[in-house]
């Protein structure tokens, strides 16, 4: 008898070498960073209790790989956990650091790719590699209804791990499809550069998050 997939890198996974060697590096320079596969962030209250499940691109440098924890860190992360407190899917203060004593409601938070990129660029084999973790963490949550992606990478990822076809559920900033019975919600990546760009508005990404808010409770 198979054992279920692990939705959970090891500290140390080699699967991807360039990635694994990039971290080592990055273990020599900063020993007190987390520098290690990113787990996913969960509520207190358990896997039953998820329903929506949050899916970013990968680590930032300064950010997660920095503190261990996903969005955290960096500015993403406050624009994220603070969208996600002003609709009640998270409590407490952000502060950016993983002892913040912040906490999820209903919903996790995981990344496409768990280990910190160079240059914040996986590559494709990294990305397929890494599926192995996004389906079983994807199928941890018997009562997951709604999943949403964090930009067109996490967006393709998620729907190959749902075991469907890219080409029909294209990424578009603040759509709604339903895949594999679960209802997939996309938006721009919540980055500085796509911030400071005006890829993203705060606004359009507090719309996003209203229309998650909003079917969840259906």
């Amino acid at each position: 008898m198979n054992a279920a997939p692990c939705p959970e890198p090891s500290r140390d996974c080699p699967l991807c070498p360039r990635l694994h060697d990039f971290i080592a590096v990055w273990r020599e320079r900063e020993p007190s960073w987390f520098n290690a596969p990113v787990p996913t962030f969960l509520p207190p209250e358990g896997e039953a209790s998820v329903k929506l499940l949050i899916v970013g691109l990968a680590p930032g440098l300064r950010g997660a790989n920095r503190t261990g924890r996903p969005f955290t860190g960096d500015y993403a992360g406050d624009l994220l956990y603070g969208t996600m407190i002003a609709h009640g899917l998270a409590r407490g203060e952000f502060k950016a650091r993983p002892d913040d004593g912040l906490e999820l409601v209903g919903a996790a938070i995981t990344n496409a790719v768990r280990c910190v990129p160079p240059e914040n660029k996986p590559v494709g084999a990294e990305i397929a590699t890494c599926r192995t973790f996004l389906r079983p963490t994807i199928a941890r949550f018997p009562n997951l209804r709604a999943i949403l992606t964090l930009g067109s990478i996490a967006h393709q990822s998620t729907v190959r791990a749902l075991g469907e076809r890219v080409a029909a559920f294209p990424f578009r900033h603040g759509t709604r499809q339903i895949a594999s019975g679960i209802a997939l919600f996309s938006s721009y990546h919540c980055s500085r550069y796509n911030t400071n760009t005006g890829v993203l508005t705060e606004e359009m990404f507090v719309s996003v998050f209203s229309e998650i808010a909003a079917f969840l409770k259906n």
